[in-house]
């Protein structure tokens, strides 16, 4: 099988990064690691450990390869809506600053509209109701509810955190304007800054400790999403998702290790997967992902996750130095001195 991550690809939009090659090969990382993570979830998703176990005797009672299947029926390397939806936010967001200059909910509810209509392989309840409700009466949020309490708005908003390096500020903002679109609820919110604001750390280098004491720090001040001891609940629950994914992120050093620790404990798997591979993709970069994994995925999802890393992080470093340029202070006219 051909490699599916052209050798020229990656080398050539991280000489474009310049200085922050090493983010941009992080960003890579993260956003491969996703897919890898949702590809290979999603074939024990709604499975539990024993069901696996059992499953996959013949490999040691645990799911190590991206064969597609499960609920969806997938083709070996396809990916779930963890992964498409996804791309339809990056889309939406590069769209928006090209057409606007700015980030815009309605284009970002657009793009969830054209993703759905598209008929995807799947979409959750709550995303769906969400975007029927937009085009019902155009509504970019509907009213906080106990209903929305699921890992859909988390799963999706890798692209915002690329788009805005840099901007803290920006990336609330429009993490919680995407978020809301369909899902209201105070735990969501929670996730979705929470988990973006660790990625963003894990993208601008924090080693583990740094990475320890903030999901530690985190947890304390949102203590429903305390995950030591680790309470082994992996379902779309937001709670259960994001304790999860922090326990095995902590807990594991390696790619690998820690995805396979986290997509075996079935439930919700396509997602814990790809949140799991989004940070764990980010802490060794797309260069350190496991091989097989990565030539495991169908090469036109490799190929758009590659592309709309690219494009974001472009994008990031564009209004990074927009920003540099509004900040400078501006320099008096010259005025040539008078002759004596």
């Amino acid at each position: 099988m051909p490699d599916p991550w052209p050798a020229a690809g990656p080398s050539t939009w991280l000489a474009r990064a310049g200085g922050l090659s090493a983010v941009a090969d992080r960003a890579l990382g993260a956003y491969l690691g996703l897919a890898i993570g949702d590809a290979l979830g999603a074939t024990v998703e709604f499975m539990t450990p024993r069901e696996i176990a059992h499953r996959f005797a013949h490999q040691g009672g645990v799911h190590r390869h991206i064969i597609g299947g499960g609920w969806l029926k997938l083709a070996p390397g396809q990916v779930t809506d963890d992964t498409t939806m996804s791309l339809a936010l990056g889309d939406a967001l590069l769209r928006g600053e090209q057409t606007s200059g700015r980030f815009d909910t309605r284009t970002i509810a657009d793009g969830f509209v054209a993703w759905w209509r598209g008929r995807p392989a799947d979409c959750g309840n709550t995303c769906r109701r969400g975007i029927q409700r937009y085009l019902a009466h155009g509504s970019l949020q509907g009213p906080a509810s106990d209903g929305d309490a699921g890992n859909g708005a988390l799963m999706r908003n890798l692209p915002v955190a690329l788009a805005t390096l840099g901007d803290d500020a920006a990336f609330e903002e429009v993490s919680l304007a995407q978020a809301h679109i369909t899902h209201h609820h105070p735990l969501s919110d929670a996730a979705v800054l929470g988990i973006g604001h660790l990625l963003r750390a894990v993208l601008a280098g924090a080693g583990p400790a740094a990475c320890e004491a903030m999901g530690l720090a985190w947890a304390a001040e949102h203590p429903d999403f305390r995950f030591r001891p680790f309470p082994r609940r992996a379902s779309a629950y937001v709670v259960d998702t994001v304790q999860t994914v922090l326990y095995h992120f902590l807990a594991h050093a390696d790619f690998e290790s820690a995805m396979l620790a986290t997509v075996n404990l079935g439930e919700d798997a396509d997602t814990t997967g790809a949140l799991l591979g989004m940070l764990a993709g980010a802490r060794c970069g797309a260069r350190a992902l496991p091989r097989h994994w990565r030539r495991q995925l169908a090469p036109t999802v490799a190929q758009a996750v590659t592309d709309q890393a690219s494009a974001l992080v472009a994008l990031a470093l564009a209004r990074q130095a927009r920003r540099a340029t509004r900040a400078a202070p501006s320099r008096p006219p010259h005025v040539s001195p008078p002759y004596p």
